[in-house]
């Protein structure tokens, strides 16, 4: 919902606009013209959407678990009846093709689906007698209030890696979605308030720093779940913890690829090309470098840059399209600084995506796929995430060699390698220093039941987003130990 023009916040179980007057223009950065404008809500709209989470929590934690899960299957039958409005609203905020907007939607419905099995998810353990007469148990009961702080480039997907299990454990939930793509949330929360959830138990509010820090600080929040670039995980994890909040918080990436000579090269190509430029190269699991192992380099750079040129870019709700544009013009430029910077320390541009445009669509943020020959591993570019299409390629002379490579960054997220050896994939599934490890596949990136498992600078924290990791961040654990003497009860 929007009132003249500019997004608005749910607070309560109302729409609100904030009384902020600081606003940003959110930009479809295929057309870069405006869309609508972000309030940059100040911190006593935080306090007011934490007071009435806060408000809603005891009514809300004492309702069955049964019960919590109905507005989420109601909540899932509306954003698959959404579907193609949630992607297009994806595709226009941030550039993403519709295909992967609507891709993106999938993963967050089947994260919907497994919080619903959150009244087997969330049970307890026992043990009778556990003492002679004595028995125990252990009950997994909800925070209270508790925050994600997600970023632009999967609007629809990220905020439900977090959302549903937060809401089927009993908690109350504020979504601060990046000012960058803030309307594809109110789609959400639009279908929210249609699926039965009770005033404050979901909430949604608008902004930036301010808005984040007040969140932070804020003393009835229990929890904070982040995804975006290292330097502001951490941020946002020591801040959080250092306020006695847990936090989850996902960082950058710099993702490698290896290539071994008995790989299918052109599946491997194909694969890699979805991998490295899907979404325009902006997100934490793509293909950031690939590493050909001894005479895999000749044939593979070859049908890499042929994969790259053909790929057909433009505004991602044209038909044919495979490629958007990136997120701002500040991006865009910020990528073509980190590619002269990998000229500059000796690679070679075998493709390059700079100075060029989309006919009809002039004044979009246009980086076309790009490839970095020769990167130096031990260079800025090879450790850098840049967060765009851009490829870097690297040689090694064996698994050994090329696993070191791997090992050699600050980042964890991804690993993969496409093999048809069973021993050597297993080799580097063993060794290789990466929460999600992929093979012969361009992103490993895990099904709603399992939990996203970046390690390293890429994540700060100990429980990591979906499935049984999110039920248990979500929960505290109380054991309860008991004894009941017969004679006790003969007095009742």
């Amino acid at each position: 919902m929007s009132g003249n023009g500019n997004l608005m916040n749910f607070v309560g179980g109302q729409w609100q606009r904030s009384s902020s007057s600081q606003y940003i223009d959110l930009v479809n950065p295929a057309t870069a013209q405006t869309l609508t404008a972000v309030p940059l809500s100040p911190a006593a709209e935080v306090d007011a959407a934490v007071q009435a989470a806060a408000k809603a929590f005891p009514d809300w934690r004492m309702t069955p678990v049964g019960d919590r899960i109905q507005p989420l299957f109601k909540f899932r039958a509306l954003l698959e009846e959404h579907l193609d409005e949630i992607a297009r609203t994806i595709t226009n905020e941030s550039g993403k093709i519709y295909a992967e907007s609507v891709g993106e939607m999938r993963r967050g419905i089947e994260n919907v689906e497994v919080a619903c099995g959150a009244p087997v998810l969330m049970q307890g353990i026992n043990n009778e007698d556990i003492a002679r007469g004595i028995d125990e148990h252990m009950f997994r009961q909800p925070l209270g209030v508790v925050v994600a702080i997600t970023p632009f480039n999967f609007p629809g997907m990220i905020p439900l890696w977090f959302l549903p299990y937060a809401l089927a454990t009993g908690n109350c939930f504020i979504l601060k979605p990046s000012e960058k793509v803030s309307m594809t949330s109110q789609l959400l929360f639009r279908l929210l308030e249609q699926s039965g959830f009770p005033p404050g138990v979901v909430q949604l509010v608008n902004g930036g720093k301010e808005t984040v820090d007040a969140l932070l600080d804020h003393p009835t929040v229990k929890a904070v779940s982040f995804v975006g670039s290292t330097p502001v995980a951490q941020y946002v994890y020591s801040r959080a913890t250092a306020n006695g909040k847990r936090a989850q918080c996902q960082g950058g990436a710099k993702n490698p690829v290896v290539i071994m000579p008995d790989a299918d090269m052109e599946t491997t190509a194909r694969i890699m090309g979805d991998s490295a430029f899907g979404c325009a190269g902006q997100r934490c699991l793509a293909a950031s470098v690939a590493i050909t192992v001894g005479e895999a380099r000749n044939t593979f750079n070859e049908l890499m840059a042929d994969v790259a040129t053909s790929r057909r870019v433009g505004y991602g709700l044209d038909e044919g399209i495979q490629m958007g544009p990136v997120i701002t013009q500040e991006s865009k430029a910020r990528i073509e600084g980190l590619i002269a910077k990998g000229t500059q320390e000796g690679a070679n541009v075998l493709v390059d995506g700079r100075d060029r445009s989309v006919n009809g669509y002039d004044d979009g943020y246009w980086l076309f796929p790009t490839i970095l020959d020769n990167v130096n591993p031990g260079g800025e570019i090879a450790k850098t995430e840049i967060f765009g299409p851009v490829l870097s390629l690297m040689n090694a002379k064996n698994v050994d060699e090329a696993i070191e490579m791997v090992n050699n960054r600050a980042f964890g997220n991804m690993a993969c390698i496409f093999t048809t050896s069973g021993a050597v994939a297993r080799k580097f599934r063993y060794a290789a220093d990466a929460g999600n490890v992929g093979i012969n596949i361009g992103v490993a990136a895990p099904m709603a039941y399992f939990p996203f498992s970046g390690w390293n600078a890429s994540f700060f924290g100990d429980l990591h987003a979906q499935a049984h990791h999110g039920v248990e961040f979500y929960t505290q654990t109380k054991v309860v130990v008991e004894r009941w003497p017969q004679e006790w009860s003969r007095q009742f």
